[in-house]
C-alpha cells in the first residue's frame, strides 16, 4: 500500500523538522554520536520507504496479505 509509505515519509520529515535546530547544539561527544546514529536511522527509514514507494522492493508482508485477501474476494 503506497499510502503507508507516504505517511511514513511524512512522519520522518516531521521528526526531522523538530530535530534539525537541536542537532548543531550537540556539545558532548555522546550527543554527537546520538545525533549521528539518529540521522543514520532516519536515512535508512527514508530510503526504505522510497524504495517501497518507487516499487523497487516488495511491500512489507503485512501489506501483501491484504492484497491477497482482496484478490480472493474478486474471484
Amino acid at each position: 500500500m503506497r499510502q503507508y509509505a507516504v505517511l511514513r515519509l511524512l512522519l520522518a520529515c516531521f521528526f526531522l523538522y523538530f530535530a534539525w535546530p537541536v542537532i548543531p547544539l550537540a556539545s558532548t561527544e555522546l550527543e554527537t554520536y546520538f545525533w549521528g546514529a539518529w540521522l543514520l536511522f532516519l536515512v535508512l527509514v527514508i530510503g526504505g520507504n522510497l524504495a517501497t514507494l518507487l516499487q523497487l522492493t516488495d511491500p512489507p508482508i503485512m501489506e501483501q496479505e491484504q492484497l491477497k485477501e482482496r484478490m480472493l474476494y474478486r474471484d
